[in-house]
């Protein structure tokens, strides 16, 4: 409808200074904390988000160095020329950011999302100390050529007792606004006007 208001998205504010001392010493989950404060940086630079050609979202491959310096910036995809542009604006332009966690190169992936209809808040950390699921792979697969074998389904080893402890002693507590976001993406990913849901 033409003479509809358009819908629209104000910047969200910035990691305040105690989310990145957080996400600073929080190691768990390729660091967790530290990808999502990053992301939430950008985006708060990026500006006001308008319903309409500009709108899009943008996924990046990033590396950044041990001291907080970006060190490599790959447009992986886009949907958006004006959201890439913003993005990338926004992450020459951001602040010094703290040493990595671990002390260690940092290398993820970061989807941002320049929508009045995203919703990125914060995320869930308490299933962080829980192993990994095993990567599913067809026990019967079969190329038709090679000898015929079952493989053997991949066990998962819990954490010893000290890394485990080690990991809960990390673990902040899920806010309010961490809960809704996460109903929110699964009602995203699975709700159906079919179901009335």
């Amino acid at each position: 409808m033409p003479d509809r208001p358009r819908a629209s998205m104000a910047a969200p504010p910035p990691p305040t200074a105690e989310e990145w001392a957080f996400a600073a010493n929080y190691t768990n989950k390729n660091s967790k904390g530290y990808r999502y404060s990053w992301g939430q940086q950008v985006r708060s630079m990026m500006g006001t988000a308008v319903e309409g050609p500009d709108q899009g979202v943008v996924r990046f491959r990033i590396e950044i160095a041990p001291d907080g310096r970006l060190t490599q910036l790959q447009t992986l995809w886009t949907t958006s020329a004006v959201a890439e542009q913003l993005a990338r604006q926004a992450i020459q332009n951001m602040p010094p950011l703290p040493p990595t966690p671990t002390g260690k190169p940092l290398i993820f992936d970061k989807t941002i999302s320049f929508s009045p209809f995203a919703n990125d808040g914060p995320p869930i950390y308490r299933d962080d100390c829980k192993p990994e699921p095993p990567v599913f792979r067809n026990p019967f697969a079969w190329d038709g050529k090679s000898p015929q074998v079952v493989a053997a389904p991949t066990p998962t080893f819990p954490l010893d007792p000290q890394a485990l402890a080690d990991c809960l002693r990390q673990l902040p507590r899920d806010s309010v606004e961490a809960e809704s976001a996460s109903d929110q993406r699964l009602m995203d990913q699975w709700g159906s006007r079919k179901t009335g849901r």
